[in-house]
């Protein structure tokens, strides 16, 4: 339009006709200029659409010879400039005016101003007149319409696209937002594996690498190895064939190590092709520190557990051993006692005698006094020394007993410790009656009665020396429980059967001592929890960690305080090495 006006203007300036158009045309031109400065285009659009309408209008009631000039399709602009400019409202009023103008009070003003009569009756009807302005206003408000219905839509599109511009947005700044507030990378890429995306945190992490700035568009491990180049490439063919990939990587920097856990995943569009890949990368150098210091702590609890294994297996040989070790001692020292007082010495003074008289020997047994007492003397001698020799056979039958029970003890031990860590087939009840043994004097001294329930169950493989110390643990704690316990009849109920449809077997090991609340049982096997003054909180702890190592499981169950507890160990009857 502004280019228009400009043309309009330099032909009414060489044009011999009235300065008026010209000057009109100068206004019209400064509307448009001023127009695109303003900040509002109400007020220039009124001035534009009053100089519009001077110049059409003045044109028409001015130019007498063309009596049909409100008719012309020129005159169909307004109503649409007005549309545009003002919108539909303001531009119905507008319409409305212009349509009375020129097709309501030209028309009146044609009649009563021209003389009609001189007009050939060829050239003008009146009928004909009156139905073309009258067709001429409905032009106009049928242009208003179209117009107003193509603004109004065309407004409903753009706003309707300006509050879907501006959701993305928000959406776009919130995704953003929510990306660059992670310590974790987050990184967009192609299928070439060109990044489109990065976060501050992939950038920072390149910046501290690689000492370079992050670059868009440019493939995202250009600077790396050839072969972890190689390797990505792999990495990134499967996930655009649709796989979704996790891993942990290492990278070096400086003097410490950095692993991060890895997820790519594929972008698909509409129609399930891949278009791109997504990677997130998370630092989990501190789990991993925290993974290792675990297990070397694990590690130490296993050989603090065995060693505490170990001293109470000890604790109970050297009980059996001593005890043993008691009825030796006695043994020796009344065969001491007897060989002390033997008659031994009285049988010597007797062959003493002999010996003197062998010359006269039957003289000697006849008529002296001494002679004649030594055949009774030697008789009562002989019973004497029988007597001795069946009482220190027995006392050496003893001796020879209690240091053979001292053998077999120290040979359990040594069975046991050549075992361990090794898979062998065993027979449970067998090794509950060892570990029973080796607390049978505290069992004996604190008056514990034994209750034992074995059914008739399977060899099961087992480690022998975890399922001893396991045993030897549970016996211990119900020790103390019946120590602790006021209970008179203080017993200890050990049951063996199968359980989980014979798949599995079950041991129970069941005290009447002092009982565990209900808030501590969920807590009993939990790494470093004791409610003995004196205890290290490893042993239950330890043994349920050995449990799950033989596929097995060690629970606890108590009705109260004061009421007993029963420890059930579970493990399965065919082991792995079956």
């Amino acid at each position: 339009m502004l280019m228009l006006a400009s043309l309009y203007l330099v032909s009414t300036l060489f044009a011999p006709y009235s300065p008026i158009p010209g000057i009109l045309g100068v206004l019209y031109l400064a509307i448009l200029v001023a127009a695109r400065k303003a900040r509002t285009i109400v007020l220039p659009a009124v001035v534009m659409l009053a100089t519009l309408t001077v110049g059409f209008v003045g044109g028409l009631f001015a130019n007498k010879a063309n009596l049909e000039g409100g008719v012309h399709a020129t005159n169909l602009l307004l109503p649409a400039f007005a549309v545009y400019l003002l919108g539909p409202r303001r531009a119905l009023l507008y319409t409305l005016f212009i349509a009375v103008v020129m097709d309501g009070f030209y028309p009146l003003y044609v009649l009563r101003h021209i003389d009609l009569s001189s007009l050939p009756a060829e050239s003008f009807s009146l009928p004909r007149f009156w139905v073309r302005h009258f067709m001429a206003g409905l032009a106009f408000l049928g242009i208003w319409g179209i117009s107003a219905l193509h603004s109004t839509s065309r407004d409903a599109a753009h706003h309707s696209l300006e509050r879907a511009l501006k959701q993305l947005r928000d959406s776009e700044r919130k995704l953003s937002s929510i990306i660059e507030s992670t310590d974790d990378i987050v990184v967009l890429m192609d299928t070439e594996g060109r990044l489109l995306v990065a976060n501050s945190a992939m950038r920072n992490f390149h910046q501290r690498m690689l000492g370079l700035e992050l670059e868009l568009g440019q493939p995202l491990f250009r600077y790396a190895k050839p072969e972890r180049i190689q390797l990505w490439k792999e990495r990134l063919a499967l996930v655009c064939e649709g796989q979704r990939l996790r891993y942990e990587e290492t990278y070096e920097l400086g003097d410490s190590r950095i692993v991060r856990d890895m997820s790519l995943h594929p972008i698909l569009a509409e129609n399930g092709r891949v278009v791109g890949v997504t990677l997130f990368a998370r630092d989990i150098t501190e789990r991993k520190q925290a993974e290792t210091r675990l297990g070397e702590m694990h590690r130490t609890l296993v050989d603090v557990s065995r060693q505490s294994g170990m001293a109470e297996v000890a604790t109970g040989v050297l009980h059996n051993v001593g005890n043993t070790l008691n009825s030796v001692n006695i043994s020796t020292t009344l065969v001491t006692d007897k060989l002390r007082r033997s008659r031994v010495t009285g049988l010597a003074k007797a062959t003493g005698l002999l010996r003197e008289h062998a010359t006269d020997l039957a003289a000697f047994l006849t008529r002296d006094s001494q002679g004649q007492q030594l055949p009774p003397y030697l008789i009562a001698v002989s019973d004497q020394l029988v007597e001795e020799r069946d009482a220190m056979l027995k006392e050496m039958q003893a001796l020879a007993q209690s240091v053979e029970h001292i053998k077999s003890i120290v040979s359990m031990q040594q069975k046991h410790a050549r075992s361990a860590g090794a898979v062998e087939q065993v027979d449970v009840p067998q090794l509950i009656d060892e570990a029973l043994r080796l607390h049978a004097v505290s069992f004996e001294r604190l008056a514990i009665r034994i209750v034992r329930d074995y059914a008739d169950v399977p060899l099961i493989f087992v480690d022998r020396h975890k399922l001893l110390q396991i045993l030897i643990n549970l016996l211990s704690n119900a020790r103390h429980a019946l120590v602790d316990s006021a209970q008179e009849d203080k017993c200890l109920s050990i049951h063996v059967q199968r359980a989980a449809g014979g798949e599995r077997l079950r041991i129970d090991v069941t005290d009447n001592g002092v009982g565990i609340s209900a808030e501590n049982v969920a807590r009993l096997f939990t790494q470093g929890f004791t409610t003995k003054k004196t205890g290290h909180g490893f042993g239950l702890h330890i043994s349920a960690l050995a449990a799950e190592e033989m596929k097995g499981r060690l629970g606890c169950t108590s009705p109260g305080p004061g009421q007993g507890a029963t420890f059930s160990l579970e493990l399965p009857v065919k082991g792995e090495s079956a």
